[in-house]
């Protein structure tokens, strides 16, 4: 099993930035990549950004590209998503994510962190 535990939401001004934090305990060995997702009101969660643990391979949606940076820390034991730039529609709830190894689908969800950001 893996707990993931996310911090760092919060109310911001568009154009401030903020820095989320994913702390993983368990079998996070067993984890081959962590993802960043997002939910608005009344919109489907999508994908922001994800790093994978051998090679730290990053992959990011159109939408955040060049102002979100995903990192890890401590062997995938923590997980960062720095957002720059932020807009109002980046407001969401943000969940971190992992996948297990030679699993297609993220079977471990946190419980999410609240991003607002204000005009």
């Amino acid at each position: 099993q893996v707990q993931l535990v996310e911090s760092g939401g919060g109310l911001v001004q568009a154009g401030g930035s903020l820095r989320l934090s994913c702390a993983a305990s368990g079998r996070t060995f067993t984890l081959d990549s962590v993802g960043w997702f997002r939910q608005a009101p009344g919109k489907d969660r999508e994908s922001v950004a994800t790093i994978t643990r051998i090679g730290g391979t990053t992959y990011y949606a159109d939408s955040v590209k060049g102002r979100f940076a995903v990192s890890s820390a401590n062997a995938m034991n923590t997980v960062y998503l720095q957002m720059n730039s932020l807009r109002p529609e980046d407001t969401a709830v943000y969940y971190c994510a992992g996948r297990l190894g030679g699993r297609s689908e993220y079977g471990y969800w946190g419980q999410g962190t609240q991003v607002t950001v204000s005009e």
